[in-house]
């Protein structure tokens, strides 16, 4: 026998390419919330849009004549939902990626959450104030 032979082989576990993420829960949820990143990018996409329309009036009153129809309600209501569920799934994330320290104690990971949601709650009044004022 040669040394080659002797060596350990490490155990590959063979993976399914196309589903692999379709065999935990936890998985299907990350790609999930991976998945509503890409509604957040495309309606960035919209509002570029709209913006690059503001200058020209008519075009700008047609587009929010669009924006009454049931499919763009539909979409506006998809998107605000894919949007809340990956800002719970990120504001969840942070005690973990954010460890604080007071002291020799550590801060609980309940008090960081809770703070980014009180954050996040505070711009979000904030921008509905100014968006009806």
């Amino acid at each position: 026998m040669t040394s080659r032979e002797l060596a350990p082989r490490e155990y590959v576990q063979p993976i399914r390419r196309s589903s692999w993420w379709l065999s935990r829960g936890t998985y299907f949820w990350f790609m999930i919330r991976e998945l509503t990143a890409l509604f957040v990018f495309i309606y960035v996409l919209f509002l570029l849009a709209l913006v690059a329309r503001a200058p020209s009036s008519d075009s700008f009153t047609r587009f929010f004549e669009y924006m009454k129809s049931p499919t763009s309600m539909g979409w506006h209501l998809a998107v605000l939902v894919m949007v809340l569920y990956h800002t719970v799934t990120f504001l969840n994330l942070t005690p973990k990626a954010i460890v604080l320290w007071r002291g020799e104690q550590k801060v609980p990971p309940a008090a960081i959450a809770s703070a980014h949601y009180i954050v996040w709650i505070a711009v979000s009044l904030t921008v509905l104030w100014i968006a009806l004022g």
